[in-house]
């Protein structure tokens, strides 16, 4: 088995993604497809077939094999949980792709493909501990320690979307029900949708969360809105930095490449940040919506 080739699939709720990375972290090969939702089987044989046309590419076959998905691995029973695509909640999905592709496969969380992808070769490479948060259709994140994913005992380390936003007054917070169960959560008021919610809430509108950052230079609803969410993220990270402090953070998702975030956060998070004072970069993913798939591609060196 060669290990100078490595293969990455990030999975999604809507797409499935391929790459073909060699250890110099060229990319030589990358597909996207559609993912069969709601079709356990047809997600095993979609990924099957995706990492087979890598390997036909590279030339050589059972190559290491990452897997980021939306949710995570329980440590108990081996079995994915808290994933928002359902069907792949209680389901062995590492050994049933390590079986059929007669090899080991690394599997983990797309947060933290995330947060190794900007770790090794983006926009985190170089610290030491980075914070890396999707703000995206969801708001998930993950945390890599000196160059390692870190997962926790519980499978949830990063896993910051699920925690009310910070100081916010309780009648706030029930306005907004989580897919999860709970009500409030960052997510909620930090991922595209949530800030659809803040504009309806706000206005009484409905607009995507696409059209409010567009017409933000000239309306002036679209414009507090935005404001509200630079407030809203400000918050949300703010809680990060007073429990891990992190050396860097860095953002990925549709929503990262909104301008106004990174001259507002340097103000805005001191207010928030225990002591007053903040030192810690704001940046945006260097690989952009390429890192998850290129993550769990430096995943797979795991099981090389």
């Amino acid at each position: 088995m060669s290990t100078d080739w490595l293969v990455g699939i990030d999975l999604g709720g809507t797409k499935t993604e391929v790459i073909l990375l060699d250890s110099d972290s060229t990319e030589h090969f990358r597909k996207r497809v559609p993912t069969p939702r709601g079709d356990y089987h047809g997600t095993l044989t979609t990924i099957a077939g995706l990492v087979h046309e890598a390997e036909a590419r590279a030339g050589c076959v059972g190559l290491p094999v990452g897997v980021g998905i939306p949710g995570s691995v329980s440590r108990r029973t081996k079995r994915v949980k808290n994933g928002n695509s359902t069907w792949l909640n209680g389901q062995a999905l590492a050994e049933d792709l390590a079986q059929l592709l007669a090899r080991p496969v690394t599997l983990t969380n797309d947060a933290n493909c995330l947060a190794l992808s900007e770790a090794t070769d983006g926009a985190g490479a170089g610290y030491n501990v980075v914070f890396a948060a999707i703000l995206g259709t969801g708001c998930g994140a993950g945390i890599c320690i000196n160059g390692q994913p870190l997962t926790g005992p519980n499978g949830v380390a990063g896993e910051w979307g699920h925690n009310p936003l910070p100081w916010t007054v309780q009648d706030e917070l029930d306005q907004r029900s989580c897919f999860c169960g709970r009500r409030g959560c960052n997510e909620t008021f930090l991922a595209g949708p949530g800030v659809t919610r803040t504009h309806q809430l706000q206005w009484q509108e409905t607009r995507t969360s696409q059209e409010i950052v567009a017409a933000a230079p000239v309306d002036p609803r679209a414009a507090e809105t935005l404001e509200l969410y630079l407030d809203h993220l400000a918050r949300g990270l703010a809680s990060v930095i007073n429990v891990l402090d992190p050396d860097v953070i860095v953002l990925g998702g549709g929503l990262s490449n909104v301008e106004a975030i990174y001259a507002a956060l340097p103000q805005r998070l001191p207010a928030w940040v225990f002591g007053g004072e903040c030192d810690t970069p704001v940046v945006r993913a260097a690989h952009g919506d390429s890192s998850g798939v290129r993550g769990a591609a430096w995943l797979a060196r795991t099981s090389a």
